[in-house]
C-alpha cells in the first residue's frame, strides 16, 4: 500500500509542478511568439525556398538580358561580319571577315588569331544573298530538270 501512495503523490506533485510552470510561463511569455525551432521539411519552409529559388533565378535573366541589351559591344559588330570560313585542319582555319569596306583574311587557331592579309576595298567583289540566290536557282534547276524528265517518260509510255 505505500508504494501505491508514493506513486499517486509523485503522481499528483509532477502534475501540480507541470501546472504552475505552465501557468509561469503563460504569464511571463506571450503565446503569439512563435517557437525559435521550426520544421526543416515543413510545406511552408519548403514554399519559401522554391518562391526564393525562383526570385534569384529572374534576378539572374533580368540581368542578363538588361546587360546584352544596353550594353555597347552589340552596336560595334554593324560594320563586321564574317564573310567565309575554310577549314584548314582539325583546329585551325582561314576565316574572311569584312570589316567596314575592308576585307581581312584571319589565321585562327587555339589561343591565337594573325592577320594574314588585308585586301583593299574593291579588291573582292562581294554578291549580296549569294546563298540565298543560288539556292533559289539551283532548285528551280532541279524542278525543271525533274519536269522534264517526267515528260520525256510519259512520252515514252504512250
Amino acid at each position: 500500500m505505500r508504494p501505491i501512495l508514493f506513486l499517486a503523490f509523485l503522481m499528483l506533485s509532477n502534475s501540480v509542478f507541470a501546472g504552475a510552470t505552465a501557468s509561469s510561463a503563460n504569464t511571463s511569455m506571450p503565446s503569439s511568439i512563435p517557437p525559435a525551432f521550426k520544421e526543416p521539411f515543413s510545406g511552408e519552409a519548403l514554399i519559401q525556398l522554391v518562391v526564393g529559388l525562383c526570385v534569384v533565378v529572374a534576378i539572374i535573366f533580368i540581368l542578363s538580358w538588361v546587360l546584352k541589351r544596353f550594353s555597347g559591344i552589340s552596336s560595334m559588330t554593324k560594320n563586321m561580319r564574317v564573310v567565309g570560313v575554310l577549314p584548314l585542319s582539325a583546329r585551325e582555319k582561314a576565316v574572311l571577315v569584312k570589316v567596314g569596306q575592308q576585307h581581312l583574311l584571319l589565321g585562327v587557331a587555339p589561343g591565337r588569331v594573325s592577320r594574314l592579309h588585308a585586301f583593299e576595298p574593291g579588291e573582292i567583289e562581294e554578291a549580296n544573298d549569294k546563298k540565298a540566290d543560288s539556292f533559289s536557282n539551283r532548285l528551280a534547276e532541279v524542278v525543271k530538270q525533274r519536269r522534264a524528265s517526267e515528260e520525256k517518260s510519259g512520252d515514252r509510255d504512250e
